[in-house]
């Protein structure tokens, strides 16, 4: 598998007339090894040159797998790994680099001549990670099922009175009860007006009655992400809320209908946007429709006006519209979706219907 995925990106990155590549991100070298590693500030690094087997640089404290597919080098806090990675690389070759190669450590390249130039190349592998194997879509449904069977514990937590901080602290300990292994990212759990904040953070707000109660949320399962948000009220809503909901929910299900290969990711945006500005809320969905996703919550390829791709069979994103509110309130409806051979797979089972907590 991971010989595989390292041909995928030696092919891409002929496409980008490179032969030589230093990879620094912690989720891509897991991609392409299965050694996943957090450095800190220490230097980790996958070197890429055609016909040569990968080395794997990484500090000694360090493990990696018996079976990686590649040579490990390790080094010694008191060893300059930079001179190590220098000569890895063909000094009469330019280099691509991914947006992780730190400054303090690029720099330094460039001044030892690792390359004859250094090109930005992220691309190469993500455009690989964007296309997710069978296997990797096994996995993101089952982080998805296991996100929809705790939505379903949490809503439980929405109590008068009750923080958002308070709630936001309980829903690690459901998720691992369900079998994951946490948080894919850090949740939001907003009350009230602080909806109508698309990146709330958490905080001391109590729940009151008319409040809406947005959960925005993912775990990490199998070492892949889930995202989902649903929006609840706590008590009646009122008419207005009602309408923004079912915007929403309509903006939601119009983007996934318009999902298909071939389609531009700017399309599915437009889908979704059309029908809230046709509901007069345009000047209120104030973010991008989505984002894809896979070991990490938000891999590069958005899902909005600026991206004019077309979608691929094998994609996995998000489809999240929303309407805030300010001093109001805000309503996000999120699923995640893979692209099929002639539409989508939506990997949220969790209902759209409008849902009164109490």
């Amino acid at each position: 598998m991971y010989e595989e995925r390292i041909g995928t990106v030696m092919r891409n990155l002929e496409r980008r007339d490179l032969s030589q590549m230093l990879v620094c991100d912690p989720r891509s070298i897991q991609y392409l090894t299965g050694a996943y590693v957090e450095p800190g500030e220490r230097f980790l690094g996958l070197a890429l040159v055609a016909d040569r087997k990968p080395v794997l640089l990484l500090n000694e404290l360090f493990s990696a797998p018996q079976s990686i597919p590649c040579d490990v080098r390790g080094y010694k806090d008191t060893d300059d790994p930079i001179a190590l990675a220098v000569g890895l690389f063909d000094p009469a070759q330019p280099l691509g680099c991914d947006k992780n190669l730190a400054a303090r450590f690029l720099i330094p390249l460039m001044e030892r001549g690792a390359a004859s130039g250094f090109v930005l190349a992220s691309d190469v592998v993500d455009d690989a990670r964007a296309h997710k194997s069978a296997e990797e879509r096994d996995l993101m449904r089952a982080a998805s099922r296991t996100n929809d069977a705790a939505m379903a514990r949490f809503k439980e937590l929405a109590r008068a009175g009750a923080t958002e901080a308070e709630v936001a602290g309980q829903l690690e300990g459901i998720y691992r009860e369900l079998g994951a292994q946490g948080h894919s990212f850090a949740p939001i759990v907003s009350f009230g007006a602080n909806a109508a904040d698309p990146h709330h953070e958490p905080d001391g707000t109590r729940l009151a009655a008319g409040d809406v109660v947005l959960f925005d949320v993912g775990c990490r399962q199998g070492e892949y992400c889930a995202d989902m948000t649903r929006t609840f009220f706590f008590g009646e809503p009122t008419p207005k809320q009602r309408e923004v909901y079912e915007t929403v929910r309509r903006a939601n299900e119009a983007a996934q209908r318009a999902v298909a290969p071939g389609v531009r990711f700017c399309d599915i945006d437009r889908a979704a946007r059309e029908v809230i500005e046709e509901a007069g809320y345009g000047p209120y969905f104030t973010h991008r429709l989505g984002h894809q996703i896979g070991l990490d919550v938000h891999e590069p390829g958005d899902v909005s006006a600026a991206h004019d791709a077309p979608v691929e069979a094998g994609m996995c994103f998000s489809i999240e519209p929303g309407i805030y509110l300010p001093g109001e309130f805000g309503v996000r409806i999120e699923d995640l979706v893979i692209v099929t051979e002639n539409g989508c797979e939506v990997l949220n089972e969790y209902p759209h219907e409008l849902e009164v907590l109490s």
